[in-house]
């Protein structure tokens, strides 16, 4: 007995959903998005497949059809309640995706943040920025905030002054903030959410502040002599990791030793067996993620030196200082004990010799004892007395005239 055709197998396609002998195909995403159309075009599809099978002279079982119809009822009742859901939850969205930013230090950081509307979402409009630091230790900070149709910028001191949004309307879509001069210390998560009751939104942006190389030092560790091995080093003050180097040759051929190539980008080239052909003007070119430095050096290998004589000449003058030094310090100690001696002369006393006597005390006690010898003077020997005995005084003992002493009258 034949099979009816109605009744063979068939496989269905992908995405495909079987009800007795009719295939019902799904709606895309799309199609769920743009509504309830999307179901009614899937019944109507249907329908024209369940025709589509039955031909004339070909008979179906009353239960696989009633089967049949009452899959197709429930199938298009699944559309349309899963139609409904997608138009309630449509609602407030940021169209931002997640993403990191890389800024070099001193520059400014343009965060995007924007967002589209639904016409549920009436409530009134609220904007907020916040930061989660790098440091886990620290809470989350509020650093710029839309409410009330006003901005409040000064919650977060470390930005206080440097963040702002870039749209002068907000209500616009776009929440976008702007942080300028940057510091290493805003590295972290920001976080824009936008709310509009019943929607809410929000996403993540990733800041990195990086370090531009800078005051890079180029300069020779060794002698540059020919046969000697010395180094050319490349040093940038700050920079932040990962750097890479570059090294060139500006001047002469402009051509890098052939023994060098393996050190072109690295801070440091080792020369071994120098020659005058190294001889050169060189750069040396620092770059980071955010930026580059350059330094330069002037490479000038000559012939080595009379090392004997330099040797030589370097005993002698220190031989020399050591001379003028004993000099030095020998006049130095012959003065010191002429000044000595000197203040130790001028200062001694001899402890066996009586102090001399004051001249004017020498000549009172003279005069005393030669007028105690005379008793009574008469006019007479008065002549002889001062002739005599004032000139026995000595010129050194009693310097002034003396003046002729009040005698009393002769009796």
């Amino acid at each position: 007995m034949a099979t009816p055709r109605s009744w063979r197998s068939r496989r269905a396609p992908r995405g495909a959903v079987t009800a007795g002998s009719d295939v019902f195909h799904l709606p895309s995403e799309g199609g769920v998005g743009r509504g309830c159309g999307g179901a009614a075009a899937a019944s109507q599809s249907g329908a024209r497949r369940h025709r589509a099978t039955d031909s004339p002279g070909e008979s179906r079982l009353p239960s696989v059809t009633a089967h049949g119809r009452a899959a197709t009822m429930a199938l298009l009742l699944r559309f349309v309640l899963l139609c409904g859901v997608a138009d309630f939850t449509r609602s407030l969205s940021i169209t931002t995706p997640d993403q990191m930013i890389e800024k070099a230090k001193g520059e400014t950081a343009y965060l995007p943040c924007k967002f589209t509307l639904s016409p549920e979402d009436q409530g009134p409009l609220d904007i907020e920025w916040l930061l989660s630091p790098a440091d886990n230790q620290k809470v989350d900070q509020v650093i710029i905030l839309y409410s009330g149709d006003k901005i409040y910028d000064d919650y977060y001191q470390d930005l206080k002054g440097r963040v702002h949004f870039t749209s002068s309307d907000l209500k616009s879509g776009d929440a976008s903030i702007n942080v300028t001069n940057l510091r290493l210390s805003d590295i972290g998560t920001y976080q824009c959410k936008v709310k509009k009751a019943p929607g809410v939104g929000n996403k993540k942006i990733q800041l990195t502040v990086l370090v531009k190389p800078s005051g890079i030092r180029c300069y020779v560790d060794g002698s540059e002599e020919i046969g000697n091995d010395f180094k050319l080093k490349c040093e940038p003050k700050e920079g932040s990791l990962p750097l890479q180097y570059e090294w060139q040759k500006l001047s002469n051929s402009q051509k890098l030793p052939a023994l060098w190539l393996p050190d072109m980008n690295s801070p440091v080239i080792s020369v071994k067996n120098a020659s005058t052909e190294y001889s050169g003007t060189y750069s040396c070119t620092v770059t980071n993620r955010v930026g580059s430095d350059q330094c330069q050096l002037h490479l000038n290998v000559v012939p080595p030196s009379n090392r004997a004589g330099t040797i030589a000449g370097a005993i002698v003058g220190i031989l020399l200082a050591l001379v003028l030094i004993g000099l030095t310090v020998f006049c130095c100690r012959k003065k010191r004990r002429e000044e000595k001696y000197e203040k130790e002369v001028h200062h001694d006393i001899r402890e066996d010799v009586p102090p001399p006597k004051s001249r004017t005390s020498t000549a009172r006690s003279y005069m005393g004892s030669n007028h105690s010898s005379l008793g009574s003077m008469s006019p007479s020997n008065m002549e002889g007395y001062s002739k005599t005995q004032y000139n026995q005084v000595p010129s050194e003992d009693f310097e002034r005239t003396p003046q002729s002493p009040t005698l009393p009258p002769a009796k």
